[in-house]
């Protein structure tokens, strides 16, 4: 099929993979530190509890970021809102890489978080470029760049962090931003802001699109549910695949990242479909198969076969979830996409940190049973949000 059947004449797909590979690279900056907790607590000398909530400040930093940074898309011209934003992205990396203490390395973390918001100023500039006919589609291929960074980074940082030590993971992202930033600057379209009040009136506007509108309310809701249990996975494995029986190092936690991304690539038909198809309905069907991936993941204390098939299917339904939670808030065309992103994403990422600090938690006292069983309960949690959010937004 040729690419003007797919995307609208505005968003050609040579544009459509830069941003795609765009939103997957920077995204990765949050969670290379994943793979890495146990070189990095070994290198400080500190425990595997003490150096999890590093990931954690990174999301943080992230949501923070969204809240402060994002809703400036409505603000200012977002080619050069972007293009800023990889000054100091590089700067945080660069910070990262030469941290020599836990301490400065927490603080870094966070700035890498805070500095890394460019994809969900891309996001919403892809679903502006897209047609109502093919948004779904769109923010699917899109949104699979940015699982497929997610899940992406972890492979990489842990062959890098074995071969080469943690800090060069670093030094390497800080060059792929600056790569990155020469052709942005070049391909990116010019697209004015649509918001005429001042910043204080903006982020009221956020708050009020939170409280006024209950679909965004809801899908923030199950979103944040969504990417919390994500998160305790995510950030439990590498320790629990460092330990008996498994004893692997940084390479081999982070290579799980490949069988999440096949997940994620499963997921991105979820974007044609929600074109298509009830989108509740499909949401339902995620929920169930990341309830499932649990229960997969439960029985896997010892077994890698087991991890891999439950990886693949908490990323397949993760991912479903979340493609159709955006094409739900992104229904036609508003001119206000930018401060309706930003209310579903600070959500979002205060999911993943509180899943996060939670995961770290779940491991150190109660081992993978108390990871598999809290990720199950959150699970369970966000289909009854689900069911009864969608039951009042009917009966209004």
């Amino acid at each position: 099929m040729k690419d003007q059947e797919i995307f609208s004449y505005k968003l050609d797909s040579k544009l459509l993979f830069l941003m795609t590979a765009t939103t997957g690279l920077v995204i990765a900056n949050n969670y290379y530190n994943q793979p890495l907790l146990g070189l990095m607590a070994a290198g400080f000398g500190v425990t595997e509890l003490q150096i999890s909530n590093v990931p954690m400040l990174t999301q943080i930093g992230f949501a923070l970021g969204l809240f402060i940074i994002v809703p400036l898309g409505d603000k200012m011209e977002r080619k050069k809102l972007i293009l800023s934003q990889f000054f100091f992205m590089i700067c945080a990396l660069l910070a990262t890489g030469w941290a020599q203490s836990p301490l400065q390395l927490k603080i870094a973390s966070f700035f890498v978080g805070f500095t890394s918001v460019v994809p969900q100023l891309i996001i919403p500039m892809a679903a502006q470029l897209a047609d109502n006919k093919n948004r779904g589609a769109v923010i699917g291929a899109v949104m699979t760049g940015l699982f497929i960074g997610i899940l992406g980074s972890r492979t990489l940082s842990g062959f890098i962090g074995i071969y080469l030590g943690w800090q060069a993971m670093f030094f390497l992202a800080a060059g792929m931003m600056s790569i990155l930033f020469i052709f942005l600057n070049k391909s990116l379209p010019q697209i004015q802001p649509d918001f005429t009040g001042n910043y204080i009136s903006l982020l009221k506007s956020i708050l009020q699109k939170f409280r006024s509108q209950p679909k965004l309310r809801l899908a923030s809701f199950r979103g944040a549910l969504d990417f919390a249990g994500f998160s305790i996975f995510w950030t439990t494995l590498v320790f629990l695949l460092e330990s008996p029986p498994f004893y692997f190092g940084s390479d081999i936690a982070g290579a799980m990242g490949l069988v999440g991304i096949a997940g994620a690539i499963v997921a991105s038909w979820v974007g044609k479909l929600s074109d298509k198809m009830n989108k509740n309905r499909l949401i339902s069907i995620g929920i169930l198969i990341i309830l499932l991936s649990w229960a997969v993941i439960g029985f896997s204390t010892a077994s890698i076969v087991g991890l891999i098939i439950g990886a693949f299917l908490l990323d397949w339904g993760v991912q479903s979830v979340h493609i159709t939670n955006q094409t739900i808030i992104f229904e036609g065309n508003p001119a206000d996409r930018n401060q309706i992103n930003t209310v579903y994403m600070v959500m979002y990422f205060i999911g993943g940190a509180l899943g996060t600090m939670l995961g770290g938690y779940l491991w150190f006292y109660y081992g993978w049973h108390g990871v598999s069983y809290g990720g199950g309960i959150i699970t369970v949690i966000m289909f009854l949000v689900h069911i009864v959010g969608n039951r009042r937004i009917k009966s209004m």
